[in-house]
């Protein structure tokens, strides 16, 4: 299958991708996690642990894995009229939390209003680069709380 973009093209910072590491137990992370994007705004209307369910529907035997699907109500509302709805395919942004071993917890976030305006689902103006800037700073806050 040909892309129609080169993926190695696109860098992390268009993106929105942020990565930390957590030298804590996976719970401990999670609930770290929870804390510091609720501090920056954000809710969980959506949690899940991927790899309980593979471990339990595959016997897959996958090392703790965790979503947080991440929401600010104000902001959801605003992109969903600034892309005609189509943002919502995204919906919730999420943060997910995986132990890369015991005791280190890997914390990835990729910005969904970023991804967005690179596949077309959003429009290339004012408002939505207002909104990239707005979710941004949110989440430069929330990693800003991880660190704190």
């Amino acid at each position: 299958m040909t892309l129609p973009i080169d993926p190695e093209a696109v860098a992390a910072g268009d993106r929105g991708a942020k990565r930390a590491t957590l030298e804590t137990d996976h719970e401990t992370a999670v609930e770290r996690v929870r804390s510091a994007f609720a501090a920056a705004g954000f809710g969980f209307p959506a949690e899940f642990s991927p790899s309980e369910l593979l471990n339990e529907k595959v016997d897959a035997d996958r090392d703790p894995y965790s979503f947080l699907g991440a929401c600010n109500p104000a902001m959801a509302d605003r992109a969903l009229d600034a892309s005609d709805n189509r943002i919502g395919g995204l919906f919730p942004c999420g943060v997910v939390v995986w132990q890369a071993e015991p005791g280190v917890q890997e914390v990835y976030h990729v910005s969904i209003m970023k991804i967005a305006r690179l596949v077309g689902m959003a429009p290339d103006d004012d408002e939505w680069a207002d909104i990239v800037a707005e979710t941004g700073e949110m989440v430069e806050e929330a990693w800003a709380n991880l660190d704190a």
